[in-house]
């Protein structure tokens, strides 16, 4: 008893912030600013004047287009890598794989300067390439979190494959990829909400050019236009929430399965 009274409170302690985002969102401006908590109207309009005030369906498009082409660029070039370095034998394995992992330990920042200069030169700054095109390089922890996975798959259906005239590229595929949608799902999951949560890749390339901001931008600039304005600030803010909720409430199986297949732990 005394530990589900404690997860309650936990619950209601975590959910606090949410729910006051919330009802912030339906106030008018002076309520917003007085110590109400509890809107008297509630005035749905907030969510209608955010799509006013500012592009948000833009910012929207341009976040999917970022995440999703993002996603599909790490899944595509994490997927071969993994296997490769799980289930081929092959000379120096092991040192790419220590080199794989080494790259984790160097943040983004160190090296954004230099990229930067890249991207200028080949004048990609002020679109979303420099956000998309990298990920189709493949990615550290995708790659880790793949091969954790496919060390799992048993050898002998591989092998089955192969006695059978099989290549790799079509183990990989026929055989592998069915079987670790799990972990795909997972790493899918994991790269899609960095992207739509990522603010500092898009403000560093794209601040020149607002037609091409993300959501993340566009609500910081929001922010600062209307930092007054509480109750439109917080109905943006639930609209930027609201996609991430509603997707890992509908994958929460895969993603809970694939997390805990690939040994990933909180």
């Amino acid at each position: 008893m005394a530990t589900r009274s404690g997860l309650i409170a936990c619950s209601i302690a975590f959910l606090a912030p949410f729910g006051f985002i919330v009802l912030t969102s339906v106030m008018t401006d002076h309520q917003a600013l007085s110590q109400r908590l509890w809107p008297q109207p509630f005035r749905w309009h907030n969510y209608i004047d955010v799509f006013i005030q500012v592009p948000l369906l833009r910012y929207t498009a341009n976040t999917l287009l970022y995440a999703g082409l993002a996603t599909a660029g790490v899944l595509l070039s994490s997927i071969p890598v993994a296997y490769a370095l799980a289930k081929l034998r092959w000379r120096l394995r092991g040192v790419c794989f220590v080199l794989v992992l080494a790259t984790m330990m160097l943040p983004f920042q160190v090296t954004a300067v230099s990229l930067y200069v890249i991207f200028v030169r080949i004048h990609w700054v002020g679109t979303l390439l420099p956000l998309i095109v990298p990920a189709f390089f493949g990615d550290a922890f995708s790659i880790f979190l793949l091969r954790q996975f496919f060390l799992t798959l048993p050898e002998e259906y591989l092998d089955s494959a192969r006695v059978d005239g099989a290549g790799e590229l079509q183990v990989l595929r026929r055989v592998v990829v069915p079987m670790a949608k799990p972990a795909i799902a997972a790493v899918g999951l994991f790269n899609f909400l960095y992207a739509w949560n990522d603010f500092f890749g898009p403000l560093l390339y794209t601040a020149e050019n607002q037609h091409n901001w993300t959501i993340a931008v566009g609500l910081s600039q929001f922010k600062t236009l209307y930092t007054v304005q509480w109750n439109l600030t917080m109905a943006a803010t639930v609209l930027f929430m609201l996609p991430v909720i509603l997707l890992f409430f509908f994958a929460q199986r895969a993603f809970i399965e694939g997390v805990t297949l690939t040994g990933v732990k909180g």
